[in-house]
């Protein structure tokens, strides 16, 4: 019951992080945003090394974590790309079709076959994303042109890529070479500011000088959201460490509807209640695809009686 309650804490803060995230993308660009982030983020675990045993992590899970870091930069600056363009309603269901990413690239280049209930929770992850897009039941090929023709979802797709790559990784690091978990912190956000810096350094993105009246409420706003983001990246770790990546990012996956309902309402958004329940849809379809295995799991650990 513990890993749930961690879960359901990372979720939770998660979709306060994609609430504030979105609030500060009003006043910067995503690249700058990520770059100052990572910086803060790193201030702040530098709280965790009291606890950590850097002198343990060898070569290899170094070189490990400088990809995995390095791909989930890209997928976090393609994500603040798609809070910048898209309604925070659409953008995060979309984001969360990882799973079903996962499950077709292990069906087509190694060969892993879906059950019957992980092919049903499949279906609905393609149903949610597609009922999101969906104007009228008398367009119904609408979603489709829109999500391959439209450009601002590029990043979306992208994101989708660069996660699921680097979910394969955060499952070596911490299940099978099991790192602790207060170095994994220290050294993922050291390597994220290095990476930021050479997307910024690459791209040669110039910072512009803001207003005060500008510049004060954004500091701040970047200080809540790394706060926010450790929180729920160290409480997801410490869920890991419990349990099934699975059943962990299936729980994780519920930030969706909790920032799709709360953050449409909050910046004005049109279509909420079709884009709830297909946020919701797609969260059930998550908890699916981690197959009958893991589903009698998650309902043992939520079930108080058991």
């Amino acid at each position: 019951m513990i890993w749930f309650i961690l879960a359901l804490t990372s979720a939770v803060l998660s979709s306060a992080a994609a609430i504030t995230q979105k609030k500060a993308l009003e006043r910067i660009d995503a690249l700058s945003f990520s770059f100052f982030l990572s910086i803060v983020n790193l201030l702040i675990c530098l709280l965790f090394l009291a606890d950590a045993d850097l002198s343990a992590i060898n070569f290899h899970q170094t070189w490990v974590m400088f990809v995995k870091t390095l791909l989930q930069a890209f997928a976090f600056w393609c994500v603040m790309l798609s809070l910048k363009n898209l309604e925070i309603s659409s953008a995060l269901p979309l984001l969360a079709l990882t799973p079903g990413t996962v499950a077709v690239f292990a069906f087509l280049f190694i060969g892993e076959t879906l059950t019957l209930i992980e092919t049903i929770g499949l279906v609905m992850l393609l149903a949610g994303s597609y009922f999101i897009e969906m104007k009228t039941f008398q367009n119904m090929i609408e979603p489709f042109r829109v999500f391959f023709r439209t450009k601002k979802y590029i990043h979306v797709a992208a994101a989708l890529a660069f996660f699921t790559i680097s979910s394969i990784l955060d499952k070596y690091l911490l299940k099978d070479q099991k790192m602790e978990t207060s170095s994994f912190m220290i050294l993922q956000h050291l390597f994220f500011a290095v990476d930021f810096a050479i997307l910024v350094l690459v791209t040669r993105t110039k910072f512009h000088r803001l207003p005060s009246d500008i510049l004060k409420p954004l500091v701040l706003l970047i200080v809540i959201t790394s706060i926010i983001t450790i929180g729920y990246r160290y409480t997801q770790i410490l869920a890991f460490a419990i349990a099934p990546v699975a059943l962990v990012l299936a729980i994780k996956r519920l930030s969706v509807f909790f920032a799709s309902i709360v953050g449409g309402k909050l910046f004005n958004e049109g279509g909420l209640i079709k884009k709830g329940i297909a946020a919701l849809i797609i969260v059930i379809g998550t908890i699916l695809m981690i197959g009958s295995t893991g589903l009698e799991k998650f309902l043992s650990a939520i079930n108080p009686f058991s």
